[in-house]
């Protein structure tokens, strides 16, 4: 089927392809002087929304130098003869030719020869045919995407020009408010969203889905934005170059025609004007203008949309800035309010931030803005910040408490991790504790044995510490916390014979603090006047009801060497068979001596 186009719209686009034979480089922003801006003043706005106008205006004047070098015709040339556009051009102009002519009639080739309005119709239809064929087409895409390759690189090579500027834009307005920390740490990260890294990404500009995979931040979005305006130029360029060449054909068709059949033989009256629109499109003229007309289409394309490519680049790194904040809002929120956190917050490394942030945030839960502020001049703060190991910060985060955290710090020194690793913190404060004290805990190396000592009351753990390291291991073991406490006792009240006896037996058998450590035992012991024999008491193995032993026991009572209190925790059972004995012969003994009570029967006379 004949495809034509309306006389307007084939007026129009002739007239497009003159206006726009030159490719030239639009005016640069008053920004590009000297590839950067000569005044920041514009970055230091007063407000986000003049911070990213002040972007936008750098990266535009960065953009616009770094792509004003490319030369598109070049480009387009290396790729027409790296895709054979020639041949290919060439045989979709035979085919066409070929297909037009069969459907025209005899007459109205002949016609065309006289009629400039049929010439321009065979030639428009012959145009129409060859420049939107799927050969043509798929030729001029593979000619786009290797085109968009080097594109690609120079957009590459002119968003790192960017970064500059951009930089040093995102310092300007920071710095004064919060400072060269902030600035700094912004700044980089904004800086890592211009990279591309070599080798892992290719930037191209393709007619389909996206290529390039990996490229991402600011560079990444550079790609995409000028690739997607690039996508779908094979399908229009079509149209663009018929309304490019057009012009050109008609005129030879219209006004050449006699003074090219004079040297035409009589014969080739059957194709009219055929083979001069056949040479017209296979010429090196004709060929040059598809080239140009493609080189502006593409020059067009990727000026056009420096702007937006500019404004995304700017919304990035004020998004850049609201991570930033985001992330570190009290830190921010302090620096705005007071110039003495700010000049601290000067002397922070970037690597620090992290630490800052969660250090503050347990300052401000536990002791407010204005413990923060404390901290900041007495130095606490910067201490924490730069100087506390890992263990301390672990503290601060278990405990909720940078006070503690210091302490624990202070008390411990080298030994920090060790109170962490066995959850001394947890247990304990670090009052509790003298350097030595400590030292002698942490050197059982047992995590049961120490979390039951630190449990303990210091002035309980205290006599504790006179074992030899294995022994209090094993007894921390085998006790638990009040059963130690109750040891302790023993051995800072006792004699030390005694009290040796204690961890003798307590050694032999842990079993026998089960009654050792009752309230009332330990203290009938230590209030009996012969506490050996109180021990005696209490340690003597029992085997059922002893009457000997109860019996010595009892006399040791009678005689006030020993509380009453143990014969009863020591021989309860016996002491109640005996108490009920007792109650049962004295009961036999009343009944002997007083007999049985006498009852009186009083009985009713009888009526009858």
């Amino acid at each position: 089927m004949l495809i034509t186009l309306p006389k307007r719209l084939i007026s129009i686009l002739v007239a497009s392809a003159v206006a726009t034979a030159q490719i030239g480089p639009t005016a640069p922003s008053a920004w590009a002087a000297g590839g950067e801006p000569a005044d920041y003043a514009a970055c230091q706005a007063q407000d986000e929304a003049g911070f990213r106008r002040a972007i936008t205006e750098v990266t535009l004047a960065a953009l616009t130098k770094g792509l004003s070098s490319l030369d598109y015709k070049a480009l387009v040339r290396d790729q027409w003869r790296s895709t054979n556009m020639d041949l290919v051009i060439d045989k979709q102009v035979d085919t066409s030719i070929e297909q037009v002519r069969g459907e025209a009639s005899w007459l109205s080739l002949w016609s065309s020869l006289a009629s400039k309005d049929a010439a321009q119709k065979l030639a428009v239809a012959v145009s129409e045919r060859v420049f939107r064929s799927d050969a043509v087409k798929n030729a001029l895409e593979a000619l786009v995407v290797g085109a968009g390759k080097d594109i690609g690189k120079s957009i590459e090579l002119a968003t790192i020009d960017a970064s500059g500027p951009a930089i040093a834009c995102v310092r300007a307005f920071l710095g004064k408010r919060y400072g060269p920390t902030v600035a700094g740490v912004v700044g980089a990260d904004a800086s890592r969203e211009f990279e591309i890294k070599p080798g892992s990404v290719t930037p191209s500009i393709g007619t389909g889905r996206v290529i390039t995979e990996g490229a991402g931040g600011i560079a990444g979005a550079v790609v995409l934005i000028v690739r997607r305006q690039l996508a779908g130029m094979a399908q229009r360029l079509g149209q663009r170059i018929v309304g490019a060449v057009l012009g050109r054909i008609v005129a030879t068709v219209a006004g050449g025609v006699g003074l090219i059949l004079i040297a035409k033989d009589i014969w080739d009256f059957r194709h009219g004007v055929m083979p001069i629109i056949s040479d017209e499109l296979k010429s090196e003229t004709t060929k040059e203008k598809v080239r140009d007309e493609i080189a502006v289409a593409m020059a067009e394309q990727i000026r056009t949309n420096v702007k937006e490519i500019a404004i995304a680049t700017a919304e990035r790194v004020v998004e850049v800035w609201r991570e930033f904040r985001r992330a570190h809002a009290k830190v921010v929120e302090l620096t705005e309010k007071h110039a003495s956190f700010k000049a601290f917050l000067d002397t922070i490394r970037p690597e620090r931030m992290p630490r800052l942030d969660e250090i503050v945030a347990l300052v401000l839960a536990s002791e407010g803005e204005k413990g923060v502020l404390e901290r900041v001049a007495n130095g606490s703060l910067h201490r924490a910040v730069n100087a506390l190991p890992e263990p301390a910060i672990v503290i601060a985060r278990d405990t909720r408490s940078l006070s503690l955290a210091l302490a624990w710090s202070e008390l411990a020194g080298t030994l920090l991790a060790k109170v962490v690793e066995n959850d001394v913190h947890r247990r304990a404060k670090p009052e509790d504790f003298t350097r030595s004290g400590l030292m002698r805990v942490l050197a059982l190396d047992d995590k049961l044995a120490i979390s039951r000592l630190v449990s303990m009351r210091p002035a309980d753990r205290q006599p504790l510490y006179e074992l030899e390291t294995p022994r209090l291991r094993t007894l921390a073991r085998g006790l638990n916390e009040q059963q130690l406490s109750s040891l302790a006792g023993y051995l800072s009240k006792l004699k030390p014979a005694n009290a040796q006896r204690v961890l003798a037996a307590v050694g032999m058998d842990p079993a026998k603090m089960l009654i050792l450590s009752r309230p009332l035992v330990r203290d009938a012991i230590l209030a009996s006047r012969d506490q050996a024999a109180a021990l005696d008491v209490v340690l003597r193995v029992s085997s059922g009801l002893d009457i000997v032993e109860l019996n010595e026991n009892f006399r040791l009572v009678l005689d006030g060497k020993v509380s009453p209190i143990l014969l009863w925790e020591k021989h309860p059972v016996s002491l109640v068979m005996v108490a009920v004995l007792a109650l049962a012969f004295l009961m036999f003994l009343w009944r002997l001596v007083f007999g049985r009570r006498t009852r009186i029967i009083v009985q009713a006379p009888n009526k009858d």
